[in-house]
């Protein structure tokens, strides 16, 4: 078994759940998915790094995230919007240019790896 996350205890069924394969994802193109009800977009870098938060762009409202542009800032990989082009952290989800408008923060979760298969822990960061 391997597991690229290792700040956490080994993967559960209860807590953590299978997304994809790592193969489906495209580097540095996002994927939408469905957790327990809630939809994710997944991202895929160029170091092997596998990221999720939440969809739902927290300012126009509409699920695109997933459809975003990866890029970084500094060294922090990050996701702008293709609505407002408001940049995001994809470590912490924290807004990184606002475009003018106030602060909103993604939901962030946990990513591993386990033989090939992503999983996505349930509860978010």
């Amino acid at each position: 078994m391997t597991l690229i996350d290792t700040t956490e205890a080994p993967p559960t069924v209860s807590r953590w759940a299978p997304i994809c394969r790592v193969d489906d994802l495209e580097i540095e193109r996002g994927s939408a998915a469905l957790l327990d009800g809630d939809q994710i977009a997944l991202f895929r870098l160029h170091d092997g790094a596998i990221h999720a938060v939440q969809n739902l762009d927290p300012y126009s409202g509409a699920y695109v995230l997933s459809r975003g542009i990866v890029g970084s800032r500094g060294d922090a990989p990050t996701v702008a919007s293709p609505m407002y082009k408001q940049v995001f952290d994809l470590r912490t989800g924290i807004c990184l240019d606002t475009v003018g408008k106030d602060p909103q923060t993604l939901r962030v979760w946990k990513v591993a790896v386990d033989d090939g298969t992503v999983l996505v822990r349930r509860d978010p960061s």
